[in-house]
């Protein structure tokens, strides 16, 4: 498992594994998207390979797919590893809110044994700001008293929201937006079919998170993104676009081109707020939290889709030279 333009923490974890001076934790946190999960994914892999056997010659955190424990993993039934992530509801097609503390206690039969292949386990828990309080002690328990052998891989997307007790008990690996050129490379590989003008506008999409890029192939984000600029350099007097736009957006077959027009939205009026000064940046941050707030909720709260997008294109129109506020749907 390859993982590209996070250098710094692949050589503070391979540094550690080959001191032979293994931290019990690892707090690895950063932006979303970052490959965060991948490096826990392929650490943990490595760490466990290299103490059962055979040695592995390969670089950095890589490890032979064909290595026993490479297979044990991909199968997912190797004895020594757990992971922890929000639980699957098929009833309602969607991810519990939280990781609970039952599947926090659970890792005690995991603990009640010793490892099966070597001396060490490994325990991924994605994303640890998923945990409910009670997850959150029950494992600050086991961080404060490891147990022999066993190393905690902690994803975060928002440390500042864990215990600090948790926080201190690891050690903090930082991982950082991805540069444009390691972008490409990343989106090249998971999308070897995408042309060149859609890995650009991917990479232009992701502002350097490949996870967030990848959450928009096949959507045309770019043609997205041009229809976005269009309402706020020309405005809507008519309101023709914004009318069109909510339509081709409510339908059922575009849900994902919907999500992706909801979460681009702030970004494009914070872009513009960083442009202005004076009457101007106050009216600009007005609407970005107005269209932030609205955006943000329109998914979990089931807003209607047409009337939401036809309200956030009017926020952007609102923000072109000239153009008035436009406060209800058509």
């Amino acid at each position: 498992m390859n993982i590209i333009g996070q250098d710094t923490a692949i050589e503070a974890f391979h540094d550690a594994l080959r001191s032979g001076r293994i931290h019990h934790a690892w707090l690895l946190a950063g932006p979303r998207g970052v490959g965060k999960a991948r490096f826990a994914q392929a650490a943990a892999t490595r760490l466990l390979a290299e103490a059962a056997g055979p040695p592995i010659a390969l670089p950095d955190l890589l490890t032979p797919p064909d290595h026993p424990t490479a297979r044990l993993l991909a199968a997912g039934s190797h004895p020594d590893f757990r992971r922890l992530e929000r639980a699957y509801r098929e009833k309602t097609n969607d991810h519990a809110r939280n990781i609970t503390v039952d599947q926090v206690r659970s890792l005690q039969t995991l603990f009640a044994t010793t490892p099966s292949f070597s001396d060490r386990r490994a325990v991924i828990i994605d994303a640890a700001d998923d945990m409910e309080r009670g997850a959150a002690n029950a494992l600050l328990k086991n961080l404060e008293e490891p147990p022999a052998g066993t190393t905690f891989f902690l994803v975060s997307h928002a440390p500042g929201r864990l215990l600090p007790t948790i926080r201190s008990r690891c050690r903090v690996l930082r991982f950082g937006l991805i540069g444009d050129a390691d972008m490409v490379a990343i989106l090249r590989a998971e999308l070897p079919d995408a042309n060149d003008a859609e890995i650009a506008a991917l990479v232009a999409a992701g502002e350097g998170s490949p996870g967030r890029a990848l959450r928009f192939a096949g959507l045309d984000i770019a043609a997205l993104d041009q229809m976005i600029a269009a309402l706020i350099r020309e405005g809507d007097a008519g309101n023709a676009r914004s009318v069109a736009l909510a339509r081709a957006l409510a339908l059922k077959s575009a849900q994902p081109r919907y999500e992706a027009f909801l979460e681009r939205v702030p970004g494009h009026v914070a872009a513009v707020a960083r442009q202005r000064s004076g009457a101007a940046l106050a009216d600009a941050i007005r609407v970005w939290e107005e269209a932030r707030s609205l955006a943000g909720a329109a998914v979990p709260l089931s807003l209607d889709p047409q009337a939401t997008v036809f309200t956030l294109a009017g926020m952007l129109a609102s923000l072109a030279p000239g153009s008035a506020r436009i406060s209800s749907p058509a």
